[in-house]
């Protein structure tokens, strides 16, 4: 993958990091540290388990106390029965099914018909997606139900009868999924984040109702109920004791709000009462006050708040959510300064000293190549153009996601520089001397710039000076994309399409399937495609131009009895892809995973595997490149390969490259490709010429809608063949051909000492 790919997929959580060459690189992001005696402990509250701490005291040592029984360990003895006939264990897919293992937290917001296409909406695109499930819950449906929102209707908009139908829905479905269950109405806005932290924090297995403690009308009680509009946190264990008396509470019990209903029921049948406060962790809350600006809040109240409430409309959901993540962003750079600072000060404990510090300070170190095949290269660069380019060309002009990637980092580097120095100085760019950059894998992307900068003083001078400065673009956490559950035990049917100039490479593709699959006793089948032109169609009750190929599938079944290898025999001049896929898909079931090879694949276990891993049913297709030899006359001219030279050949990739223009072969499942065909059935009634201009490549690309995944396949070898190109087909496909042909001669080593020996040969 090109560098410039590389900054489309990683993109870092924070800016860049920028230094100065003054004799050492310095982060900007370091806090100088300074010996001597202070009263602040190497904690200096980097985490936020402040935000939850109740009160002053201290952590109490609650070892003793009943409700964390569950940290016990208990031993289950195992009695087998020897009169009772032994059983096959059945094993679950997944560990945490068979642990036990719950998710933390399930949230629940109540809405109605009138607020579910606004304030819902708000809390869904604020937060729902950190939550790891997020249910809308409302009395009654409305006409359009928002895209991407999870919503259940009870069918009454009672808000008694709403809470109670939540509660109850929420312990049949998920009161053995999650450990934590938070309601809050759809006027709340939720820091998802601390909410997520608070209850990872909090024992699974004590009966527990948090939230905003409030009195009942008239104040007598001293048992307290959740507020409803902060959100509140009702356990597991706790869902579970309250589901048999919710009829007894729903019929019994009189309150015009829900809340109060679902305190009153749980107070009077489980003689609980709501906390705030609860094993030294803090339920933390704001009540926004009529006309208030996010933006000017900021006492220690609102700042530390989970939950915050009333939000009157989506407008104001957002403003909040800004004002929240750029709290949460600054708290961020306090807790990377003090963790440089803490870094700092323990380098002098290493044998290396400060100097075992590298730059940035927290950030892993660059990659050290152990042999020089592992050396990372630097890409020079200007303003104007890259010294790198994707066709191997010296020089090419910078543009795309490469001119805004350089255009963003000269702007950063100015920045940076005038944030260090003003106001002293004040810097303007004039023009970049020198750019350099690389992708260290271990890192991120590294820059080296030199700078002709125009510098001002405070009194008005200005001088032109040249500064080198050194940047990151740090990696931020690595994001796992979710896949659906794929196996290698998925049989692969491989299709051999055969021209009749390909049929002497057959006999290898034979021998190498043999070898790879059929004594191995692999999972796979094989189908050949024998594809005949008009004048040898005719010919073939004489003269059949594939016996000679025919005659080895004879000998294969032959030899294992068990193996039958069918062919399907089709006339045509123009051998498009496509119509041969379409004969192909309608005689194979719709869940036939298709390997469609070439007559110069060499196929083995190894990539089967992958293309079994790599091809998703209605998720994804697979498009290998597979890796080309070099042409021996080029590569070795008049010599032979070496022993020690073919041996090594054995055990690795040969000389040879990956050749990108080839899409031959294809791993995909007959019904993506059938559904996709489907949908280019209308323009095909436009353009009747449209199948024999695209190969399957650019059906999937074009009409399927799912991931095309196209990634080098070193398992996948090919020997040196120079292909016929069909000048019948598209452009595009013609083009790809030749320069198929062309790069495949030899590396441009290779080319050039050919063509020097030749020089040297004419001169002589």
């Amino acid at each position: 993958m090109r560098l410039s790919s590389f900054l489309a997929l990683f993109r870092p959580a924070l800016p860049l990091i920028l230094g100065l060459s003054l004799g050492c690189s310095l982060s900007l992001l370091m806090v100088s540290w300074t010996q001597g005696d202070t009263e602040d402990s190497c904690g200096d509250e980097l985490g936020n388990g402040r935000r939850f701490l109740g009160g002053g005291e201290g952590h109490r040592d609650s070892r003793d106390g009943a409700g964390d029984a569950d940290f016990q360990p208990r031993i289950v003895p195992y009695h087998k029965d020897p009169n009772k006939p032994h059983k096959k264990v059945l094993r679950t897919r997944y560990i945490h099914t068979e642990l036990g293992i719950r998710e933390r937290l399930l949230v629940g917001v109540l809405t109605s018909r009138a607020t579910l296409n606004t304030l819902a909406v708000a809390v869904n695109r604020t937060v729902a997606h950190h939550f790891h499930r997020t249910f809308f819950f409302t009395g009654l449906r409305s006409p359009k139900v928002p895209h991407g929102m999870t919503v259940v209707a009870h069918g009454d908009d009672r808000p008694v009868w709403l809470m109670y139908e939540t509660v109850r829905h929420l312990h049949q479905h998920y009161g053995s999924e999650y450990d934590w269950f938070l309601l809050a109405q759809d006027d709340t806005y939720m820091q998802a984040d601390r909410l997520s932290e608070l209850v990872g924090h909090l024992s699974a297995g004590q009966d527990l109702y948090m939230g905003r403690a409030e009195e009942f009308i008239g104040g007598e009680e001293k048992a307290r109920y959740c507020h409803g509009g902060y959100g509140y946190l009702l356990s597991r264990s706790l869902l579970a004791r309250l589901q048999p008396h919710l009829d007894t509470c729903r019929n019994d019990i009189l309150s015009v709000r829900p809340d109060e209903w679902l305190g009153r029921c749980i107070i009077d049948y489980l003689g609980m009462s709501c906390v705030e406060v609860h094993q030294e962790m803090t339920y933390r809350y704001f009540e926004l006050g009529k006309n208030a600006d996010p933006e000017r809040e900021d006492s220690p109240e609102f700042k530390n708040a989970f939950t915050v409430h009333p939000v009157s409309d989506p407008n104001l959901m957002y403003r909040l959510h800004k004002r929240f993540s750029h709290i949460e962003l600054e708290w961020t750079y306090l807790q990377i300064q003090q963790l440089q600072m803490q870094i700092s000060n323990l380098s002098d404990l290493t044998p290396e000293g400060k100097a075992g510090v590298t730059w940035p300070i927290g950030i892993n170190p660059p990659f050290k190549p152990r042999t020089r095949f592992e050396v990372i290269n630097w890409e020079y660069f200007t303003e104007e153009h890259i010294y790198s380019c994707v066709d191997g060309s010296p020089k090419c002009e910078l543009r795309g996601v490469n001119r805004a990637d350089v255009n963003a980092i000269l702007e950063i580097a100015v920045e940076r520089l005038n944030e260090r120095y003003q106001p002293q100085l004040r810097f303007r760019k004039r023009r970049l001397l020198n750019g350099y950059r690389r992708f260290d894998p271990t890192r991120g992307m590294e820059y080296i710039l030199d700078l002709a900068l125009e510098a001002y003083t405070q009194k008005g001078h200005s001088q032109v000076i040249a500064k080198r400065v050194n940047l990151l673009r740090p990696l931020s956490s690595v994001e796992i994309i979710p896949m659906p559950y794929v196996t290698e035990a998925t049989r692969v049917q491989v299709i051999l399409p055969v021209t009749a100039q390909d049929q002497d490479y057959v006999g290898n593709f034979l021998d190498m399937y043999v070898m790879n699959t059929l004594d191995t006793h692999d999972n796979v089948l094989l189908t050949f495609l024998f594809i005949y032109d008009p004048f040898d169609a005719q010919r073939v009750s004489q003269t059949d131009v594939f016996a000679g190929v025919k005659a080895m599938i004879g000998e294969v079944e032959k030899r294992y009895g068990d193996v039958k290898i069918p062919w399907i025999s089709v006339k045509t001049e123009v051998p498009s892809q496509v119509k041969l896929m379409d004969i192909i898909s309608k005689k194979h079931p719709v869940d036939t995973l298709f390997f469609l090879a070439s007559v110069w694949t060499e196929v083995n276990a190894d990539f089967l595997n992958r293309c079994r891993m790599n091809s998703i049913s209605n998720w994804q297709v697979f498009f290998p490149i597979h890796f080309q030899e070099y042409n021996p006359a080029v590569l070795y001219r008049d010599q032979q390969p070496s022993a020690a030279s073919s041996s090594a050949a054995s055990e690795s990739l040969r000389d040879g490259h990956f050749d990108r223009h080839v899409f031959d072969e294809a791993c995909f499942y007959n019904a993506d490709y059938m559904t996709a065909r489907t949908k280019m059935a209308a323009d095909i009634l436009d353009n009747e010429e449209l199948l024999e201009s695209m190969d399957v490549y650019d059906i999937f690309v074009r009409y399927s809608g799912l991931h095309v995944f196209r990634a080098v396949e070193p398992a996948l070898i090919q020997k040196y063949v120079r292909r016929t190109c069909n000048p019948r087909f598209s452009e595009d496909i013609y083009h790809r051909c030749v320069l198929s042909n062309l790069e495949g001669l030899g590396s441009r080593s290779h080319l050039a000492m050919a063509l020097f020996e030749q020089e040297q040969a004419n001169s002589t």
